[in-house]
């Protein structure tokens, strides 16, 4: 099995190629697939195209990853809440996936993550019984998908002690021990976005950020470069909607319902440096919970929760004062010592594109996570709903609809078993030449970014070679773009004005004018 990343073209994004790019499409002919958006599925549906020969070119408004996909929980699910809602399809996609992103697709930004919940008597063995089935259950399907014991372990029972090792900063009277469940971990999502962008780049498909597309119909769109208010018409075979909770804005026969799921940034230090996921049920629900995740930077995140966020869709949405408390008071109730706002380091919240219709006025959190492919009276095809686990499915459905829709001369979907750039056998990560940090961060690309020229690093040990990669290779084009999607420096306000400087000087020493 093939899991080492390489590409026929290079896969270099930066501000030259744009600018190449730019110009060749302002005077050529006519592509086959023009994707509109630069988020998870965007940049999964551009890959799928390109990998099956379509001439396919990506637009992008701001940032790759600048939307939700930046905002995720990090977790490469296994479906067991889905399962446990009734939903066999979702849940089985969505194991099927994971195994494919942590075992083939992308080995070296993906691991393996322990969840642990703490028991506590009174109620010890019946919350463990059921608890105990779920992940039970959930193990019978990584089982199913093929997903070994090597990569996922089954679930069970630990003790005091051990969940004491695992989880150091849960209070310890009536403490009982813990259930241990596994799922997989992305190192950053937006990290994966960038990589498959990437991908799909050196498979020949235009990724342009800060371009615009300001109308578009069936087969063609009016872009704009949003750095030089240039604007020019692009005719395309298909033309296919990926801008998420936007789509609407493209296509009003989208209906939508966002919802808000909100995170907090603590100092993993205050949770005892813990490196697992410490899991806690939310009061008065069966079925949802809050999770602890351990981040990079010496961070752990918290969340998260699913509340409607009704009006205007806000670039950046906010977390909100009862979310934060919900967070704080739910993780809180298994603590020797709960967190409080003055431990909150930082906050982000994403926004999640719902498929509803005109009966739906429940929960968000009852709504399903399936997607969608819709086509809009202007020839448009919208690909909308899911999740970030699924993109690569929604991706190839996306692409055999354009396909069987507009008569497209293309291959089969190759994505099952294409490797991304940097991707190195999770067994063989060892053997690259480079600190693990970069390891880490950049798979078998590693001892490239570790050769760049040394200068300024960073807040939080960030080094000079990766911000200077961000820019150099991975597109970035703004201070933002390497602070907040290359970096995620910007996550933590005080970590952002202590970088602005390093940051300045990769680009000079990119030779690039940031925008």
């Amino acid at each position: 099995m093939r899991v080492v990343g390489r590409t026929p073209f290079a896969s270099t994004l930066n501000a030259a190629r744009r600018s190449a790019e730019l110009r060749r499409l302002a005077d050529g002919p006519r592509v086959d697939v023009v994707v509109i958006g630069g988020g998870i599925t965007g940049a999964g549906l551009a890959l799928d195209a390109a990998t099956r020969g379509l001439r396919t070119v990506l637009v992008e408004r701001h940032d790759l990853a600048h939307g939700t996909s930046r905002w995720s929980s990090k977790l490469v699910h296994g479906g067991l809440r889905y399962l446990a809602s009734g939903q066999l399809g979702i849940a089985h996609e969505s194991a099927a996936e994971r195994h494919l992103l942590l075992t083939r697709i992308a080995p070296h930004l993906t691991r393996p993550l322990a969840q642990v919940l703490p028991l506590y008597a009174p109620g010890h063995l019946s919350q463990g019984a059921f608890i105990g089935m779920g992940y039970g259950l959930g193990d019978g399907l990584r089982r199913f998908v093929g997903t070994p014991d090597a990569v996922l372990r089954s679930p069970g029972p630990i003790g005091v002690a051990a969940t004491l090792g695992l989880v150091p900063a849960v209070r310890r009277d009536g403490l009982r021990g813990a259930m241990r469940g596994w799922d997989g971990q992305l190192i950053d999502d937006s990290r994966l976005v960038i990589g498959v962008a990437r991908t799909a780049a050196g498979h020949g498909a235009s990724v342009l950020t800060r371009v615009a597309a300001v109308a578009a119909s069936g087969d063609r769109v009016r872009l704009r470069d949003e750095l030089t208010g240039e604007q020019f018409d692009l005719e395309a075979r298909a033309v296919v909607n990926a801008t998420g909770v936007w789509a609407g804005e493209l296509d009003p026969d989208v209906r939508l319902r966002p919802s808000r799921g909100t995170h907090l940034v603590v100092e993993s230090a205050r949770l005892g440096g813990s490196d697992v996921s410490l899991t806690v049920p939310v009061a008065g629900s069966r079925s949802r919970f809050v999770f602890t995740l351990p981040a990079q930077h010496g961070r752990t995140y918290i969340g998260l929760t699913d509340v409607p966020a009704d009006g205007p869709i806000p670039d950046v949405p906010r977390a909100t004062d009862p979310e934060i408390d919900l967070l704080l008071d739910t993780v809180g109730s298994v603590l020797a010592e709960p967190l409080t706002r003055d431990d909150v380091v930082g906050t982000y919240a994403g926004l999640r594109p719902l498929l509803t219709s005109a009966h739906d006025d429940g929960e968000t959190s009852d709504l399903s996570r399936r997607h969608a492919i819709i086509e809009s009276s202007s020839g448009v095809l919208t690909v909308v709903g899911g999740k970030l686990t699924t993109y690569r499915r929604m991706a190839e459905d996306g692409i055999d609809e354009a396909i069987r829709r507009r008569l497209l001369p293309a291959r089969p979907s190759v994505t099952r078993t294409l490797a991304l750039v940097g991707a190195w056998p999770r067994a063989r990560l060892g053997e690259i030449a480079a600190p693990g940090r970069f390891v880490r961060r950049f798979g078998a690309e590693a001892p490239f970014a570790a050769s760049l020229p040394d200068g300024p690093g960073a807040a939080r040990g960030v080094t000079a070679q990766e911000l200077q990669w961000g820019v150099a290779v991975e597109g970035a084009l703004t201070i933002d773009d390497l602070l907040d999607r290359r970096t995620r420096l910007g996550l933590v306000a005080a970590d952002r004005d202590e970088s602005m400087d390093a940051a300045a000087a990769a680009f000079a020493r990119a030779g690039v004018d940031p925008a």
